[in-house]
């Protein structure tokens, strides 16, 4: 990537609001990974004890596992000049997939099409992503295959392209998005990120991006310092939403089904019904954590006076103990971070006081949850369907 034109943002990198200034261009190298599979979602493999796992669209096979030592392999020979984020300039990706957990306007009829990106500028102890996020499962991919996962994605049926936790790809992505656009992709692109990102870098995708999903975590710098590794994430993230906000006014419109088909939960939905579909806006989430309901009064507070009725709210309540698989001394280093927060499900009184919460802060627009105890939506991004086949159909894998 030495030719491409926004390189000098690798370069002493100051990307996102940490500024390790690393000079990621120097840990570029080819990773000798095979290349990944396209799903092809007319194939169901079939279970038995000593064939493939039945995950319903791609085959196992010994492929992904070898990208991804491969990969970490080549990571290692690197380290040192790769960002905080654990990546060089090379965009990486772990999976692409047709997403149906979304919010409503997002999913819509088709599924959100989803890809996600390797690393993080963040290092939050409890992420379900953290085999992506922070163990480097993925490999590179050129402008080339990423303007052919769109393709395939918007083919597959999606709604839009989600990229998911791309921050510290934002120079390289600023010219891989538009050319897919070139190459024919006419679906919207969302940015569905953890709200930790600079203006700056924003302004470089502000023509091509129209729909945003960032997360507000907390407000609180001991806590995000603590569990994010990012005291200084609670005025990032304000200045990042708020640019969003004001630059994109939510544009909704009434799309109809194209054809009858079966959703997620099983109900039938008739050729010519109607669901809302965002075109251009901003969708805020916010996870509640177990144990810190002030913590959460105080983000609907900020949220309430700065992005009701110009912007739409999601509060989650699917907070999740993650069984992670690593080191002992990774893992206890984790369970010490994690110590700030209670790490286990929200119970049915916190369920009550947030719909209480809600009730009283009447936000034009917010999405909230069902309270559930299923932990099997957790993702394991060693296998081609890393979510269950009623979350996600995956089209590419790493």
């Amino acid at each position: 990537m030495k030719d491409l034109s926004y390189s000098q943002y690798f370069e002493k990198c100051s990307q996102c609001p940490r500024k390790c200034g690393v000079n990621r261009l120097a840990s570029v190298s080819e990773k000798n990974v095979p290349a990944a599979q396209f799903a092809d979602a007319n194939v169901h493999t079939k279970a038995s004890p000593a064939g493939p796992q039945n995950i319903g669209f791609c085959e196992e096979s010994s492929q992904s596992t070898q990208a991804y030592a491969n990969s970490t392999n080549a990571a290692g020979t690197h380290h040192p000049h790769t960002g905080f984020c654990g990546e060089s300039s090379q965009v990486r990706i772990a999976l692409a997939s047709l997403h149906y957990g979304e919010e409503p306007l997002i999913t819509v009829h088709g599924g959100s099409g989803t890809i996600f990106f390797t690393g993080c500028t963040l290092r939050c102890a409890f992420c379900q992503n953290y085999q992506i996020s922070q163990d480097g499962m993925g490999r590179a991919v050129s402008s080339e295959e990423f303007t052919e996962i769109c393709l395939k994605l918007q083919e597959a049926g999606a709604e839009n392209i989600n990229l998911v936790t791309g921050s510290h790809f934002i120079p390289a992505l600023a010219e891989f998005i538009p050319a897919a656009q070139k190459a024919g992709c006419t679906l919207p692109f969302c940015w569905n990120s953890s709200g930790y990102e600079s203006v700056e870098m924003l302004e470089l995708l502000k023509p091509y991006v129209k729909i945003w999903l960032p997360d507000l975590k907390t407000l609180s710098s001991a806590l995000s310092g603590q569990l994010f590794a990012a005291p200084d994430y609670p005025e990032s993230a304000k200045k990042a939403i708020s640019w969003m906000i004001k630059n994109f006014p939510p544009v909704i419109k009434k799309i109809p089904a194209a054809s009858d088909y079966t959703d997620p939960e099983g109900l039938l939905v008739k050729k010519g019904s109607k669901k809302e579909k965002m075109e251009q806006g901003v969708i805020i989430r916010h996870l509640f954590f177990p144990g810190h309901f002030e913590e959460t009064a105080d983000v609907l507070c900020w949220l309430k006076e700065n992005a009701d009725g110009r912007a739409y709210i999601s509060l989650m309540n699917q907070y999740t103990p993650v069984p992670f698989e690593e080191e002992k001394s990774r893992l206890e280093n984790r369970k010490k971070r994690l110590s700030v927060i209670e790490n286990r499900l929200v119970s049915l009184q916190e369920d009550s006081d947030l719909q209480d919460l809600i009730e009283a802060f009447d936000f034009d627009c917010l999405f909230y949850q069902e309270l559930s105890d299923d932990t099997s939506w957790l993702p394991d991004f060693t296998r081609p369907q890393p979510f269950s086949n009623k979350l996600a159909r995956p089209i590419w894998h790493f």
